[in-house]
């Protein structure tokens, strides 16, 4: 089973329909209690990376997340989810984040290749560009994701780097190391890719169950 971290940062309705659509079992929670009967977990996000954090730290459940990983229970974080698996964040000043991957979350500002300013939040469609396969994502998936971000994760490890996309910087699109897991963009609005994320992190829930 699937726990849907619920800390009220999250697009909890898009996210359940599309695990249905998977045929995924599921529940959406904020009570630790209920969250620890699941195999792995989904962090969802929209919103601040301060605010996501004050809201973690406040109700337990960031020590509850960290020890889940450390359990070996797959995690996949969403938008906003996936910054803050990493170290810190610079929005609205430096915060530190779950520390579960090595990376910091910048503000986006970047350019075409004329030198204009390209717009923020990057939002809309965006190209995957697959560096590596991975339990979640192959190459065979390759394909146009949905965005809306205004902030990307600068200075992670090169091998949890799993698929780019270019905005005038190349922005980490898809991330992992070990069984954690990230998506920048909206797997549940993106279509063939974004579903072959959730299936096959649906198959990893399963695998997870059957050897625990």
């Amino acid at each position: 089973m699937i726990g849907v971290i619920d800390y009220g940062m999250g697009n909890l309705y898009s996210v359940s329909k599309a695990l249905e659509r998977i045929g995924a079992d599921y529940i959406v929670s904020e009570r630790i209690s209920e969250l620890q009967k699941a195999d792995s977990y989904i962090l969802p996000g929209v919103g601040a990376f301060r605010d996501a954090m004050e809201i973690l730290n406040k109700t337990d459940l960031k020590t509850f997340i960290r020890d889940a990983v450390s359990e070996g229970k797959p995690l996949l974080g969403i938008c906003l989810g996936m910054q803050l698996l990493f170290e810190e964040s610079e929005e609205r000043g430096i915060t530190g984040g779950l520390g579960l991957l090595k990376g910091k979350a910048v503000k986006l500002e970047a350019r075409d290749e004329a030198g204009n300013r390209l717009k923020v939040p990057h939002m809309g469609w965006n190209r995957l560009a697959i560096h590596r396969d991975s339990p979640i994502l192959t190459k065979a998936d390759e394909g146009y994701a949905y965005f809306v971000h205004s902030y990307y994760v600068s200075g992670m490890d090169e091998e949890a780097l799993l698929a780019s996309a270019d905005y005038g910087v190349r922005v980490p699109a898809v991330v992992g190391l070990d069984h954690v897991y990230g998506a920048q963009f909206h797997p549940e609005k993106s279509s063939t890719v974004g579903m072959s994320i959730l299936k096959r992190f649906k198959q990893l829930t399963e695998e997870q169950k059957v050897t625990t």
